[in-house]
């Protein structure tokens, strides 16, 4: 293949006669993940010697959402801090798209998910995106009366269809899952998310479903309160020819110097994502799939029965070696999911920061630690490491890492805006009480005049 030469295969999506004209144009929802590949000799593309230059604040995070929405300025903001309480939603202009997420396989959805859509297509006027397995539920599909709200929806698929440019705001009806998929469908600029609790736990979703009408009818004419979640950039390097070759997802290329092939996989949103395989200009074999990381990246021993051996570098030095079950690696938002069961410190989302938190250490002094956002981890495999070791990414993409192969893990410069049912800081202390029982003990009792004679 020459060097300069472009393969890329695409086809028209899914989608509805209520989108703008009948074709899609170039940037709407072009086929992405298996479907897209590009081979191409040119560095500009993908670069393993950059480096991104580092900051004790972290990277700024946009306050543009989609195509339509931005966060409202304070002018009274303090070295360009803003409170948290003071972080407000604005619209460019009014919306007219909104993705509707719901979980899948939950019978006790659908009801709120019909009446959700009836009152977004005939009493908002809205075009609502739905995905095409949500539609294929018997319980929709076979239901006469909502197949005229069906005909108006415009439909994709996750792994194929890209809606990122469409996409004005986002409903999700179901538990956190819904919010961390939400997520993983927008690889940089994330629409701002309203997330009703109808699901189990509800720590991310604020919202309640029996005032939807009122609540949606005040984020569409803006000025909401919102937080923004931080996302982690999460990139892993494979230095193992084999494994390349037995990845399904990975065009492998050969130059007759096999071993010197390279597999890199770059993580920059939650699931699933583009991908884009190059060959660079030495040759080697690069597969970079991006994705962002919301709750945490989680490096353990696997199904092995001896401790986990990896090290642990900031900002290139070596800071410790864990010895245990493994690290979690989290953003503020996942500081109270799998980090706080680990023991670690919950963290308000609106802190700029990267929490550390050994599993099981076998070490007394071995105590979770926060960094600054911004600083670049980068874990690897010990190299007297008994076994090799297991990442996963919020729960999924899990995948072998071996010796050789490094997980190299910063801030995204993409949050993803939750809009929050009072304010950041009382929507945080309320999922505190309501869902962790935070400081929840039975009283003790006052003591009488009589009593304190004793």
């Amino acid at each position: 293949m020459d060097g300069g030469e472009e393969v890329r295969v695409e086809a028209a999506p899914h989608c509805c006669s209520t989108c703008d004209g009948g074709e899609v144009s170039g940037r709407s929802l072009a086929r992405r993940s298996r479907k897209t590949r590009s081979l191409s000799t040119s560095s500009a593309g993908c670069s393993s010697d950059y480096r991104r230059p580092q900051s004790l604040h972290g990277p700024s995070p946009v306050t543009t959402f989609g195509p339509k929405a931005c966060m409202l300025q304070n002018p009274h903001t303090v070295m360009h801090i803003q409170d948290p309480a003071s972080q407000r939603l604005t619209w460019n202009k009014p919306p007219k798209s909104v993705l509707v997420i719901k979980k899948i396989r939950d019978a006790s959805l659908l009801q709120p998910f019909k009446e959700l859509c009836i009152f977004l297509t005939q009493v908002k006027d809205l075009i609502v995106y739905v995905e095409n397995k949500v539609l294929e539920d018997p319980a929709i599909s076979d239901d006469e009366n909502f197949g005229a709200i069906t005909k108006k929806f415009c439909t994709f698929r996750d792994d194929l269809d890209d809606i990122s440019n469409r996409i004005d705001f986002i409903i999700c009806l179901g538990g956190d899952g819904t919010l961390l998929y939400a997520s993983s469908l927008f690889q940089e600029s994330v629409p701002p998310v309203m997330a009703f609790h109808l699901g189990s736990l509800g720590f991310l979703t604020p919202f309640k479903f029996d005032t939807y009408q009122s609540q949606v009818t005040q984020i569409i004419e803006g000025n909401a309160a919102i937080v923004l979640r931080s996302r982690l950039k999460v990139r892993v390097l494979k230095e193992n020819c084999e494994k390349a070759r037995a990845d399904e997802n990975c065009i492998i290329l050969t130059n007759g110097d096999i071993e010197s092939s390279r597999k890199a996989a770059q993580y920059q949103v939650i699931s699933m994502g583009s991908s884009l395989c190059t060959v660079n200009t030495t040759n080697q074999l690069s597969h970079v799939n991006l994705l962002q990381v919301l709750n945490e990246v989680v490096v353990d021993r696997g199904p092995s029965s001896y401790l986990s051996n990896v090290d642990l570098f900031l900002d290139g030095h070596l800071i410790t070696t864990v010895q245990g079950d493994g690290v979690i690696v989290s953003t503020p938002t996942g500081s109270t999911a799998y980090a706080v069961a680990a023991g670690a410190s919950m963290i308000h989302p609106n802190v700029p920061a990267i929490m550390i938190t050994p599993i099981c250490p076998h070490s007394l002094s071995f105590r979770p630690i926060v960094v600054p956002a911004g600083v670049e981890l980068k874990i690897m495999l010990s190299r007297d490491a008994r076994n090799t070791a297991w990442v996963s990414f919020d729960g999924r993409k899990r995948q072998e890492i071996c010796h050789g192969d490094s997980i190299t893990i910063t801030t995204s410069c993409f949050p993803v805006p939750s809009i929050c049912f009072r304010d950041p800081v009382n929507d945080w202390f309320e999922s505190l009480a309501q869902c962790l029982h935070w400081n929840v003990r039975k009283k003790q009792n006052y003591l009488s005049s009589e009593d304190e004679e004793f």
